[in-house]
């Protein structure tokens, strides 16, 4: 499948389509869940994707009265994270022509629970930091522009970086 596991040719397709119409770049994403009152992990909902629909369920870590037997809601938002920055990175090789030989990511975050607890005012989320593990056979330089261009369009990058307006609703039975 194309270059380092990217449909460059369907890719291409994708952005001619949005060149003409710009509204073809937009989707939406929606997750529906619930609760478990019970026992067990806490939250549960099947997500839908274009192939299928998969269950994933968090329960918080011990430390924040849950059970600790699946990923914590942080996990899930630092996986989906590392996974659109690198996929990006992947993506931009790709569209250059640059096959990688191996393309590793690690994500950290440090949050302070401490607002979470009611006890001050810190920041929740200190940083996130993504590392990059690079093998190609491209220049070094390249490898550095791939990485710049990366940060400035990874959907997940601009989610971390830029407010974005948030509404709630409450609707009660």
């Amino acid at each position: 499948m194309g270059i380092n596991n990217v449909n460059v040719e369907k890719l291409k397709g994708t952005i001619a389509d949005a060149q003409k119409d710009l509204s073809k770049a937009k989707k939406t994403n929606k997750v529906e869940g619930e609760w478990n009152l019970a026992g067990g992990a806490q939250f549960k909902a099947e997500v839908s994707f274009e192939n299928g629909k998969i269950t994933l369920e968090t329960d918080q870590p011990g430390f924040l009265g849950g059970g600790g037997t699946k990923p914590g809601p942080m996990i899930y938002c630092l996986y989906g994270s590392a996974s659109c920055y690198v996929a990006t990175f992947a993506t931009m090789a790709a569209m250059e022509g640059i096959a990688l030989k191996k393309l590793k990511v690690t994500a950290e975050s440090n949050i302070d629970f401490s607002k979470v607890f009611g006890l001050s005012n810190n920041p929740i989320a200190e940083k996130v930091k993504f590392t990059l593990y690079v093998e190609s056979v491209a220049p070094k330089d390249k490898i550095k522009q791939l990485e710049e261009l990366s940060r400035q369009r990874c959907p997940a990058v601009y989610c971390l970086t830029n407010p974005i307006p948030l509404e709630t609703e409450l609707k009660i039975a």
